[in-house]
């Protein structure tokens, strides 16, 4: 048994340093230590009160004296046993530290920060004790207010440099420094109105419209509240939240200020739940079609032999009532359940129909949610002792690292999808393969579903490592889109091209709109125009941090690099030559919607990127338009192409196929084949066959062909030919090693030894080092070696190697700045 005095706690810090980090507890705080609270210790010269407690344990280190552990601050733990085993996966598998996952894993408003405020001591004699001209300015400021944050003394001085600066009277004894928790999370209030008499009493009601006899918008504010107390059951129901009376009557907020003034009316601030949605009729569950049942039981039966199902079904055939059927069978069993979506997007329709069925037991959990909801699902799951818990989570990829203790079923919906790949910064970790190892540490099944799996999911089925269901009947008997090619090569030649838009695509959109129908545009490219360029000399601007274009942005008129985010002005000369013929080239959704008026002007556009939706609600706001045939044509990047389900859409245009066909990955094919066909499945969903029209300068390329008719399989196996013949996966394992440096030519030496000590073990598996699209970004240089290895042999051991050549390499006195990132399973 472990004696309080001798007690040890290793933490995991928000840092990427590898391993975790020893403390002892006092005796005061022996008996709250517990694996997964939260503590705040002491690191270097700052204060981490993010600190997660790994393990307890009395094993005194050796090698250094531990630091005091000083304030516990949970009284439960806030990570579960669960939660841990999945982190030292992902730390291990994603060659990550256990710190950079815990970053990723929390919610910000879960993490405490560090208020710092800086106290002037009164008793502080200055005479017998010299201070410098930056420290008498501090101290001066401080004189005058007393207690200063770091960042207000920063401002008020003008200087960036305070720290030292007060470390320095702080040892002098001038000041000193107070750290104090802030806690991020704030429970949500909202203000409510009430009467302040009762409606029934005649005496005080005729007193009162006597009094309002000169004010009817008071009047009318009155009346309103009056009939919503008609019709409640309860005293409770009788509070009227303001801002929805005030958006139920004309009058604004003064009128209403009026009657509290007066004492008619009382408000009153309640503290509620940010999680609480519309209220919703309990829609119950749709039957299955045959062709939906008949999967639905194959799904059960590959579950009693196996963790995963992949179920391919094409765009409409119905996906999503399966998914309900199997959500309902685990919640019959007590059962939580993880339903992945790669997209923010598609959040908003899913939500309102798993809601419709299952109501307050579903969650949503996604990144443009403001912390503190985020923190509400989070804390809700936590205690699953609440009634109001919720059951089912409909979330983005962060979703797999909350609190689950009773796990069932994870669904990953469009497992295809490349946004469940986490890009930057570390834990670079794909959430559709994560969730098939959280299933299996919680013994619950994973259901992969998609129109187009990816090659190497669909690889692990036709092998017998997932189990397959194939859905090839659309829901109804929904015919699939008439797929047409709009020739650009040949609408050039004969000069009928309207800007960007062929004369098929031209007169399809026409009719439409004609017949009252909504129309779906496909670029995958945000802005105005990828770029400016000037006509006589060929000059491009250029962010001046990374090596790419400024793409040319209308609605802000200026240039933006996607990279850093750099901006610039539009150039009215070229610096280069001095001309003013400056022209943007190619062209962006943003030139799209802006060009279609001309030859359209009567249709309504809206367009959906991430330029247009950088805020919570405006997913929602444009999708609920569009469903509301608010918006005529709806223009989007790859975001309009994930499962979004419109009932009056009969006409979607690919604008350039070329682009994804042409673009230098080895998953090219793969991904056009899939977006196509995503984009495709848009069309023609419910009343009638759509048109789908692809224009391109390639008609006879074979993707083109494999989505004209609609045959995902002959593209599966071209695509495993050329990656067995040239060692790609699903047959070899790949580990990009991304190198960064400040100084171009650092850093090609230190590629080119790193190259040659990885080839002394891996031999000709060993690619580049090379140079990304994009070779410098934020003034670092970059390089990326990539190594394959082989299915056979250990990925852990093959990882360890590679750690310890990077390392050696990054030993070497001239590589010390060097930075190295891995990337596991790279897309």
């Amino acid at each position: 048994m472990m004696t309080q005095s001798n007690l040890y706690i290793d933490v995991i810090l928000p840092l990427p340093l590898p391993g975790t980090f020893t403390y002892h507890a006092s005796a005061d705080h022996a008996s709250k230590v517990q694996a997964g609270k939260r503590v705040i210790v002491q690191f270097g010269r700052r204060k981490y009160y993010s600190a997660v407690i790994y393990r307890v344990h009395q094993d005194k280190p050796q090698e250094y004296k531990t630091k005091p552990l000083q304030t516990v601050l949970d009284d439960k733990p806030v990570i579960n046993l669960y939660q841990f085993r999945l982190w030292d996966w992902i730390a291990h598998y994603y060659m990550c530290t256990l710190g950079e996952v815990y970053k990723a894993a929390l919610p910000s408003g879960l993490k405490l920060e560090s208020e710092t405020k800086v106290v002037y001591q009164p008793d502080f004699e200055g005479n017998d004790v010299s201070l410098t001209e930056k420290e008498a300015l501090i101290l001066e400021v401080m004189k005058d207010e007393n207690v200063l944050g770091l960042k207000e003394l920063a401002d008020k001085t003008g200087r960036k440099d305070v720290l030292p600066i007060v470390n320095s009277l702080m040892n002098k004894k001038a000041i000193t420094v107070e750290e104090k928790l802030k806690d991020a999370y704030k429970p949500k209030k909202e203000s409510f109105i009430k009467l302040n008499f009762s409606p029934e009493d005649e005496s005080r009601l005729n007193q009162v419209f006597e009094q309002l006899k000169k004010a009817p918008k008071q009047v009318e504010i009155l009346m309103y509240l009056i009939n919503h107390i008609k019709h409640q059951r309860n005293d409770s129901e009788s509070l009227m939240p303001k801002q929805k009376l005030l958006g139920e009557t004309s009058g604004g907020s003064s009128p209403l200020k009026g009657l509290i003034e007066k004492g008619i009316v009382l408000a009153e601030e309640r503290e509620i739940s940010r999680l609480e949605g519309p209220d919703q009729e309990n829609a119950g569950i749709k039957g299955l079609t045959p062709a939906q049942q008949e999967a639905y039981e194959q799904i059960q039966i590959i579950f009693n032999e196996k963790e995963v199902a992949l179920l391919h079904g094409i765009t409409s055939s119905g996906k999503t009532e399966i998914y309900i059927q199997l959500i309902r069978e685990q919640l019959e069993k007590g059962n939580q359940v993880l339903y992945l979506l790669p997209e923010i997007a598609l959040t908003s329709q899913i939500i309102h129909r798993l809601k419709a069925v299952f109501g307050d037991q579903v969650g949503v959990y996604h990144s443009k949610f403001p912390d503190n909801e985020r923190v509400e699902v989070y804390q809700k799951l936590l205690d699953q002792e609440e009634t109001n818990g919720f059951r089912v989570i409909l979330g983005v990829r962060s979703s797999i690292f909350l609190p689950f203790s009773k796990l069932g079923l994870i669904i990953v919906d469009e497992e295809h999808e490349n946004t469940y790949k986490q890009f930057d910064p570390a834990p670079r970790y794909h959430a559709r393969d994560a969730a098939i190892m959280l299933a299996r540490m919680h013994g619950a099944k994973t259901l992969l579903g998609t129109a187009t799996p990816s090659i190497e999911s669909y690889y692990n089925a036709k092998r017998g490592k997932y189990g397959l269901v194939e859905l090839m009947t659309r829901y109804l008997d929904i015919q699939l889109p008439e797929i047409l090619i709009g020739d650009i090569l040949e609408a050039k030649k004969k000069k009928e091209m309207s800007s960007h838009f062929t004369p098929l695509l031209i007169e399809s959109m026409k009719e439409a709109l004609t017949n009252r129908e909504q129309i779906i545009l496909f670029q995958n490219r945000r802005g105005f125009s990828p770029y400016m360029q000037c006509e006589q000399c060929g000059w491009i601007p250029e962010c001046k941090h990374c090596d790419v274009s400024l793409t040319y942005h209308r609605h802000s008129n200026n240039l933006i690099c996607h990279y850093c985010g750099y901006s610039a002005g539009i150039p009215q000369t070229c610096p280069a030559c001095g001309s003013h013929q400056i022209v943007t080239r190619g062209f962006g959704t943003e030139k799209v919607e802006d060009e279609i008026p001309l030859f359209l002007p009567e249709a309504r556009v809206k367009r959906m990127d991430l330029d247009s939706t950088r805020s919570r609600n405006a997913y929602e706001n444009i999708i609920s338009s569009f469903e509301n045939h608010e918006i005529d044509i709806l223009v989007g990047t790859q975001m309009v192409s994930k499962g979004l389900d419109f009932d009056n859409v009969s006409v979607v245009g690919i604008l350039n196929a070329d682009n994804m066909l042409n673009f230098p990955d080895f998953r090219a094919f793969e991904r056009s084949y899939q977006l196509m066909a995503q984009v495709s499945g848009r069309a023609g969903r419910k009343k009638k066959q759509g048109k789908v029209i692809i224009q391109t300068s390639q008609p006879g390329h074979s993707i083109i062909r494999n989505v004209l008719e609609n045959d995902f399989y002959s593209m599966y196996q071209s695509q495993l030919r050329e990656r067995k013949e040239f060692m790609y996966p699903p047959y070899y394992r790949l580990v990009k090693i991304l190198l960064k440096h400040r100084h171009r030519e650092v850093l090609n030496e230190a590629s080119e030894q790193l190259k040659k000590e990885l080839q002394k073990t891996f031999g000709y598996r060993v690619l580049g080092p090379q140079d990304p699209l994009i070779g410098r970004v934020q003034n670092f240089h970059l390089k990326h070696v990539i190594i394959k290895i082989e299915k056979e042999k250990s990925p852990s051991k093959s990882k360890e190697i590679i750690r310890k050549i990077t390392s050696k390499v990054q030993a070497s006195e001239k590589f010390r700045s060097l930075q190295v990132h891995y990337d596991v399973d790279p897309l």
